[in-house]
């Protein structure tokens, strides 16, 4: 009989803190800043959004640390709604992974690509990006070190330029504006989303059970830094009337204390915070698919785990052949970007959510006591609860902002749609 081929454990704390803050860190926070600006009424509620999103993010982050404690396998949140609510919240979550969530978040960052190079350049790297997550493990996180070191290296010295040279002009009166503080967090949180993409790596890190919580809650605070940091420095360059009017934020802000040549150097920094964080999402979004796959024999495909080069091949493959059909699909909007974010933001807050409740209903069944505990409970896991339910009902009041919704109502029904048809598909994998 064949032995069967299983994750390596591959990862140790240091690749796993890495691949998370390249997880997090991206595009985002070179285009969002510009939204929240629009959205908050001055630099102290910019700021204290941005504060905000990574205290949710480290709330979440604690809740996540518990459950990849009790639960440290390869496929994260799916494992964990399996054995908090059952298969069938569990196949449903990873059918929306595979189908919106986590292929609408890598065709949203390929979009911010495509904004500094042609449409066919993002869909290129959506490619070359998977091919090399089939080559193997080990080339991905060689890869995602290397960019990120770039990265990271390129944000702060940027940064703190900007806090030295500043020269923010007078501030301006806020202009009017229909949006909102929970707007604007949409935003801010989708700069932060990524966190919890930790999970599906626990099955190749090293002592999971101890290590996963050093890796969440500490790849949480060095990007919260790292942001307040960036965004202090935009406006100490810009002001925040410059930051809300500004297209390009980074851009204009480069401009200002490099000129031209530093817009050039900025331009690079982009591409490469888009390529560090599609590699990592691609390289955690088919550990979703490939437990499925183990899971239920009508998917049994994406089940198999090639041991050359220890990675998910045919998770991987039909990842990306649904990611490049979602950029196509946002290539014909106004906006590419905007779309994407309604299709999967309603639908992420939603399984979101119900992964928070697991937690509690894992503690109330009383099983073995983990390598680590979420402190304060139960309240760090409501203000969590809460905090997805409010991001809930802003990402579907979504189409009510006079600027979006016109546009890209469709998208939120669009992102509901999908994750609906994976109820019948459950039903139908049960009778097979």
């Amino acid at each position: 009989m064949a032995r069967e081929t299983r994750p390596l454990e591959l990862l140790s704390v240091g690749d796993g803190i890495f691949l998370t803050v390249g997880m997090i860190i991206g595009a985002l926070i070179f285009k969002a800043p510009s939204t929240v600006a629009g959205a908050t009424s001055g630099p102290l509620p910019f700021l204290l959004a941005w504060l905000l999103g990574g205290v949710i993010s480290l709330c979440g982050a604690l809740v996540y640390a518990e459950l990849s404690s009790r639960h440290p396998h390869t496929g994260g949140e799916y494992v964990f709604l399996s054995e908090g609510m059952g298969r069938g919240v569990a196949f449903l979550f990873a059918w929306s992974r595979m189908t919106v969530i986590q292929t609408g978040a890598i065709a949203a960052v390929a979009f911010v690509f495509g904004e500094h190079s042609s449409a066919i350049w993002a869909a290129g790297a959506v490619a070359v990006l998977t091919l090399l997550n089939l080559i193997g493990t080990l080339q991905t996180k060689a890869l995602q070190k290397v960019m990120e070191s770039v990265l990271i290296t390129g944000l702060v010295v940027f940064a703190l330029a900007a806090i030295v040279i500043g020269g923010a002009p007078a501030a301006k009166p806020a202009a009017n504006t229909s949006s909102s503080f929970g707007f604007a967090m949409i935003f801010v949180l989708l700069a932060y989303g990524g966190w919890n993409e930790a999970a599906y790596l626990a099955g190749e890190v090293r002592d999971a059970r101890r290590n996963m919580t050093r890796i969440l809650v500490w790849g949480v605070i060095a990007v919260s830094a790292l942001y307040l940091v960036v965004n202090l420095g935009y406006l100490a360059v810009l002001g925040h009337a410059g930051v809300r009017d500004s297209k390009a934020v980074a851009a204009d802000v480069m401009r200002a204390i490099a000129g031209g040549k530093g817009a050039v150097l900025l331009a690079l920094i982009v591409c490469i915070s888009v390529l560090t964080t599609m590699n990592a999402a691609i390289f955690t979004g088919a550990r979703t698919s490939w437990a499925l796959g183990r899971d239920f024999r009508l998917l049994r495909m994406l089940g198999d785990w090639r041991a050359q080069g220890s990675t998910p091949a045919n998770a991987v493959l039909l990842q990306g052949t649904i990611t490049l059909a979602l950029v196509a699909a946002g290539a014909a909007t106004p906006d590419g970007f905007n779309a994407m974010v309604a299709y999967t933001s309603p639908v992420f807050w939603t399984f979101m959510y119900l992964i928070a409740t697991c937690l509690f209903l894992t503690r109330e069944r009383g099983r073995e006591k983990p390598a680590f505990l979420v402190p304060w409970y139960p309240h760090i896991p409501f203000v969590f609860c809460m905090a997805c339910l409010y991001m809930l009902y802003s990402s579907i009041d979504y189409v009510r902002n006079p600027d979006y919704g016109p546009k890209f109502g469709w998208a939120v029904g669009a992102g509901l749609i999908v994750m609906a048809a994976g109820i019948p598909l459950y039903f139908w994998s049960r009778q097979k």
